[in-house]
């Protein structure tokens, strides 16, 4: 997924300043793909270069509102349709934990344990979108809720990886001989 194509996406709602969908984007996306204001403002122009969005209305302070046209559409459909989502293949957060062993057993356990603690304070605040979001029947809210429950369920996993790496990481350190 691309900047450019939640952006699109965002459009299909209807015409938006980029403050407008900044705040949309915050509210809805930021769990999926965070974005600064800088990146989303800069998006937007390229995206009016590219004759995706058109500018519908200029305003004080340097203000636009964009809208999407036919094209940015088009671009938007085939990127849902026709391009295979990239799969993530790389980990940060595993690459560590693979070479864990270079560490104290304490240092790993806390590294263990901040993971946990982490999963857990993001789902939570998954938690309180979830409560937030009005139940509404239009497309953002329907598939929003379908991308927040796999969110959910990743950071639950997460959490309840992290935990099960601690016990094993103790169960391990237990059956090596002292020495």
């Amino acid at each position: 997924m691309s900047l450019r194509h939640a952006a699109l996406g965002l459009l299909t709602l209807g015409p938006a300043s980029g403050y407008d969908l900044l705040q949309t984007f915050n509210g809805s996306l930021a769990n999926v793909w965070p974005a600064t204001q800088s990146q989303l403002y800069g998006e937007l122009g390229k995206l009016a270069e590219a004759g995706l969005v058109t500018v519908t209305e200029e305003g004080a302070r340097r203000r636009k509102e964009y809208a999407l046209t036919d094209a940015g559409l088009a671009e938007l459909k085939h990127w849902l349709i026709e391009v295979e989502p990239t799969a993530v293949r790389r980990s940060d957060m595993l690459l560590r934990v693979f070479f864990l062993g270079v560490v104290e057993p304490a240092q790993a356990d806390e590294f263990l344990r901040k993971r946990e603690a982490g999963a857990a304070e993001y789902h939570d605040s998954l938690r309180a979108t979830e409560e937030a979001i009005a139940p509404e029947t239009a497309d953002l809210a329907v598939y929003g809720r379908i991308a927040l429950e796999w969110g959910l369920r990743f950071t639950a996993m997460q959490r309840e990886w992290a935990a099960w790496a601690q016990e094993e990481l103790a169960r391990t350190l237990k059956s090596q001989p002292s020495g």
